[in-house]
């Protein structure tokens, strides 16, 4: 099912954007709660993605969580989603199931899909399709997924591997279809969508993508800029046409990062929260580092719009937090 549009969910949203155009003049105040939230069902993945936090073993935690220090949880419990479900049932319009890892490794995901649809919520899950099967692809789409990402970011083995290490595009083609399948047979609106990372090691292959896509069994075709670290001399990963890359060369011959409008209505809108609980501004903080606090602790919607909340808010209109400074929204 599409989200169900009912009228504290209207009434969140115009608060939402009210609330955001009041910070455009300096008028920094929250009377809504998120629209969306991104939860991250695992924190573990099978893959060594060279530009990936879990992929490299280096999630930071933040020495400032004070007694909340990242614990280790691979999978968020039950007991977590079912805070986050009763906090934003009511007001947020959309669940996405991804975050740092892999978000197929949650052994209940099709269990947590089917709760958020009850309540009329739309539902993502972004994945690298590696631990896919036929029987997972009919669980997740019989309980009413409205769309899921594969990230597929090569046409070979080799140029698929050159970012995601570890694993098979085989298997990524596999997984595709046995969505097709699952989605025919239950004759669902869910969206299949491919989205491939611009690289150096696939730029050959775009052109490709757009005809290939379709015959794969997917329904929509999206690319990606990719996010480097240590890009300042430039990187193996950046492809050679500028266009495509989120770095240019300066005049210093260093890359720096394209710059962006600033304000981001992102951090207005919706958070992220992680296995454990802890509630984050937004995807790009992967060292936790601007955390609001714990779900488990607090209010969601208290959190939300708390102190620190703001001031982060306020920090990002001006893109000061570093994590602004690496954004590609």
């Amino acid at each position: 099912m599409s989200v169900a549009l009912t009228r504290s969910r209207f009434i969140n949203a115009l608060r939402c954007y009210w609330n955001y155009a009041l910070s455009r003049i300096g008028l920094v105040r929250i009377s809504h709660g998120p629209m969306f939230v991104s939860v991250e069902p695992a924190s573990v993945c099978q893959l060594r993605c060279p530009e990936c936090p879990v992929g490299q073993g280096r999630p930071t935690p933040n020495p400032s969580l004070k007694g909340r220090e990242f614990s280790g949880a691979p999978y968020m419990s039950r007991e977590v989603w079912e805070r986050v479900l009763e906090e934003i049932k009511k007001t947020a319009h959309t669940v996405q199931f991804y975050f740092q890892g892999e978000p197929l490794l949650h052994k209940e995901l099709n269990r947590m899909i089917y709760e958020a649809n009850k309540y009329g919520l739309y539902t993502i899950v972004s994945t690298n399709a590696q631990a896919m099967t036929q029987d997972l692809a009919m669980d997740l789409i019989g309980a009413g997924l409205d769309r899921i990402i594969i990230s597929m970011d090569g046409l070979t083995e080799e140029s698929y591997q050159a970012y995601r290490v570890g694993g098979s595009l085989e298997q990524c083609k596999k997984a595709i279809g046995y969505l097709r399948k699952a989605k025919d047979y239950l004759e669902t609106h869910t969206v299949i969508e491919i989205q491939c990372l611009r690289l150096r090691t696939n730029e050959h292959e775009w052109a490709e993508f757009k005809c290939q896509y379709k015959a794969l069994g997917a329904d929509r075709l999206v690319f990606k800029t990719a996010q480097l670290y240590n890009y300042a001399d430039g990187h193996p990963l950046m492809p050679d046409d500028p266009r495509y890359s989120r770095y240019i060369q300066g005049e210093d011959g260093k890359y720096h990062r394209r710059k962006l409008g600033k304000g981001c209505l992102r951090v207005w809108s919706g958070v992220v929260i992680t296995t454990d609980g802890e509630v984050l501004p937004c995807c790009y903080d992967k060292a936790r580092a601007h955390t609001y606090g714990n779900i488990m602790e607090k209010p969601l919607r208290e959190l939300f719009g708390s102190e620190k909340a703001k001031a982060f808010r306020r920090a990002a209109l001006t893109e000061t937090p570093e994590i602004c400074k690496e954004c590609y929204r």
